[in-house]
C-alpha cells in the first residue's frame, strides 16, 4: 500500500540523509564496531549537512521545522543501510534529548545549548537508568543536594547512550530524597565537571558502534542555572516526552524489520536448493507473505502516529502500542529472515546476523514490552 506521509521536503531531505549515509557513515560501520564507538565528528560533520536539530529554531541555528516527519526520515535510511549502532546517537540527540531543551529550558540555557546541539558540536545523552533501578524511576538513588547556587551531585547511572561522547547529560536526579517521583529534577550534567567521571564503555550483545557507559557523579558542582524544568517535576517532564522517544523506536524498529524483508527477498530469489530458488518454496513464499502483510501493517499505524505527533494528539497509550508492538515484530523478522539464510544468516558477513544482534535490545530500551503493556492494560481499566 502507497504511503502519504511524506511530502517533497521529506523526499529531499531523504536524499541529503541518504548520501550522507552512504558516504560519511557506512565505509566506517565496521571500523566503528570494533572501536565500540563512533568519533565526534560524525556528529559535526552531521550536523553541517542539517540532519541534527531539524525542529531548532533558526535563530540557534537550527532548521526551524518541528515536523517529526523528518526524524522518521533520518531513522528509516540509518535502518535502511544497517547501520543501526552508527546512527543511534543521532536519533537520541533529535528525537530523545532534544525536546527536552526545546521545551523545557529558558532562554539562557537555549542560547547556551542549541547551537551546539544543533551543529554537533555538542553530544547529549540522557541519564535515568541506575545500577539498581529500572524501569522503576521513582527509585533512583542519585541525589542532589542544594548548596547555595549550585546542587551537589552524587549517585551513578549505567547503560547510557552516547555516554562516552556526551557533553551534556540530562540527568534525573533527587532533590528531595524523601520523595519517590515528586521529588526528582532533571540537571545538565557538563562535561569536564569535576567529579563527572565516565565508566567502561559497555560489552553489548549488538549495536556495537554505539558507546553505552556508566557514570559516575561524586561530589558534583552543578550550577542552580542547570536545572532543565521545574524542581520536583521531572517525572511529569519524563512522561511527557516520552510518546516522542517510544514512536521513534516504533519507527526504528519498523524500518529494520522492512529492511531485513528486502534483504532476505534478495536472498531467497538467487540462493538455489534442489535446483531452484528457495523463494519457490511455499514455505519460504508464506513466510515472506506473512511479513510483508504485517510489516506493511505496522507501517501505516506508526505513520498515523507520526501525523498525531504532529498535531499534539499523540496519547501515552498510542505510543506504547506502537513501541511495543513494532520491536516485538522487529524481532520475530529479523529471526525468520536469518532463518531462511540458512548457515550463512549466521555469519557477522551478513548484514541479517548483525541486525538480529542488534534487534534484541528495542524490546528493553525505552520501556520494555511488559510496561508498555502495562500502560495499555491500565488505560482499559484493568
Amino acid at each position: 500500500m502507497r504511503r502519504s506521509l511524506f511530502e517533497v521536503d521529506h523526499e529531499a531531505f531523504r536524499e541529503t540523509v541518504r548520501t550522507f549515509v552512504a558516504k560519511e557513515i557506512v565505509p566506517h560501520h565496521s571500523g566503528w564496531e570494533a572501536a565500540g564507538v563512533v568519533p565526534r565528528e560524525m556528529f559535526a560533520a552531521a550536523g553541517a549537512q542539517g540532519l541534527l536539530g531539524m525542529a531548532v529554531p533558526e535563530e540557534y541555528g537550527g532548521g526551524g521545522a518541528p515536523d517529526f516527519r523528518f526524524n522518521a526520515v533520518l531513522a528509516e535510511e540509518l535502518m535502511r543501510a544497517g547501520v543501526t549502532g552508527s546512527g543511534n546517537g543521532l536519533t537520541l540527540q533529535n528525537d530523545v534529548c532534544l525536546p527536552y531543551v526545546l521545551d523545557l529550558a529558558t532562554d539562557e540555557q537555549k542560547a547556551r545549548w542549541l547551537p551546539g546541539i544543533a551543529s554537533g558540536e555538542l553530544v547529549t545523552a540522557i541519564a535515568m537508568t541506575e545500577p539498581a533501578t529500572g524501569s522503576d524511576l521513582g527509585s533512583i538513588a542519585t541525589t542532589a543536594r542544594r548548596d547555595g547556587e549550585h546542587y551537589i551531585v552524587n549517585g551513578a547511572k549505567t547503560f547510557i547512550t552516547n555516554g562516552i561522547n556526551a557533553d551534556l547529560v540530562i540527568a534525573a536526579v533527587k532533590t528531595d530524597p524523601t520523595q519517590r517521583h515528586k521529588g526528582m529534577s532533571l540537571l545538565v550534567i557538563e562535561r569536564g565537571m569535576v567529579g563527572f567521571e565516565r565508566g567502561r564503555n559497555l560489552d553489548k550483545l549488538g549495536q556495537h558502534a554505539q558507546d553505552t557507559a556508566e557514570l559516575s557523579f561524586t561530589d558534583v558542582r552543578v550550577p542552580v542555572t542547570n536545572l532543565l524544568g521545574v524542581e520536583g517535576r521531572a517525572f511529569a517532564h519524563l512522561v511527557d516526552r516520552l510518546p516522542q522517544e517510544r514512536l521513534g523506536i516504533a519507527v526504528a524498529a519498523t524500518a529494520a524489520a522492512a529492511t531485513a524483508l528486502e534483504w532476505t527477498l534478495e536472498y531467497v530469489r538467487d540462493r538455489a536448493a534442489f535446483g531452484q530458488p528457495i523463494g519457490s518454496f511455499q514455505n519460504s513464499r508464506f513466510v515472506m507473505a506473512e511479513i510483508a502483510t504485517e510489516v506493511d501493517i505496522a507501517q501505516h499505524y506508526v505513520d498515523d502516529c507520526i501525523r498525531a505527533l504532529n498535531a499534539g494528539e499523540l496519547s501515552a497509550v498510542d505510543a506504547a502500542k506502537a513501541k511495543w508492538w513494532c520491536t516485538e515484530l522487529q524481532g520475530r523478522v529479523v529471526d525468520r529472515c536469518l532463518q531462511l539464510h540458512g548457515g550463512y544468516g549466521y555469519m557477522n558477513e551478513y548484514p541479517i546476523a548483525r541486525a538480529y544482534a542488534d534487534a534484541r535490545v528495542t524490546r528493553i530500551y525505552g520501556g520494555t514490552t511488559e510496561i508498555m503493556k502495562e500502560v495499555v492494560g491500565r488505560d482499559l481499566g484493568l
